[in-house]
C-alpha cells in the first residue's frame, strides 16, 4: 500500500509540475517583429548556427583561436550592431518580453566566457560554456520561438 501511495503522490506531484511549467511558455515573439526585424533576426540566427557548428568541431580538435574567434563573434552579435536603427532598437524592446532579454544577455555573456576559456587553451571549461549556450537556445526557442520550433515542446 505504502509503495502505491509514494508512486500515486510522485504522479500528482510531476502532473502539477507540469502543469506549472506548461503555463511559463510565453506566447512567440516573431509575429510581434517588424519586417526588418524578422529578416535581420533569421540572418542573425543563421550566423549563430553556423559559428555554433564551427566552434563545435574546433572544440573538439582543439583549434582553441577558432574557438575563441567565433565565441567572440557569437558575444558581438555582428549583424545586429551594426544594422539596428535607434527605431529598430524600440520596435525590438517593445516586442520581447523581459525574459527574452534576460535569456540573450545570458547567451551572449556565456559566449564571452567561452572567447576566454578558449584563449586558456581549456578544453574542459569550453564544453561547459559550449553545452550551457545550447541549453540557452533550447529554452528561449522553446519559450519564445515556439511557432517555428514546435518539435522543443515545453521548456
Amino acid at each position: 500500500m505504502k509503495h502505491t501511495q509514494k508512486i500515486g503522490y510522485a504522479g500528482i506531484a510531476l502532473a502539477a509540475l507540469s502543469l506549472s511549467l506548461s503555463t511559463l511558455a510565453a506566447d512567440p515573439v516573431t509575429p510581434k517583429f517588424t519586417d526588418k526585424l524578422s529578416r535581420l533576426l533569421q540572418q542573425e540566427m543563421r550566423s549563430v548556427q553556423s559559428a555554433m557548428a564551427s566552434i563545435h568541431v574546433s572544440m573538439v580538435t582543439g583549434k582553441h583561436e577558432q574557438v575563441a574567434t567565433k565565441a567572440q563573434q557569437i558575444h558581438d552579435s555582428f549583424i545586429l550592431k551594426q544594422s539596428l536603427t535607434e527605431q529598430d532598437k524600440k520596435d525590438l524592446m517593445s516586442a520581447v518580453p523581459e525574459g527574452f532579454v534576460k535569456l540573450d544577455k545570458d547567451f551572449h555573456r556565456l559566449a564571452a566566457g567561452l572567447t576566454e576559456a578558449a584563449k586558456s587553451k581549456d578544453t574542459q571549461k569550453q564544453y561547459k560554456l559550449y553545452n550551457e549556450m545550447t541549453g540557452s537556445c533550447i529554452a528561449c526557442h522553446s519559450k519564445y520561438v515556439s511557432d517555428r520550433f514546435n518539435g522543443l515542446g515545453s521548456p
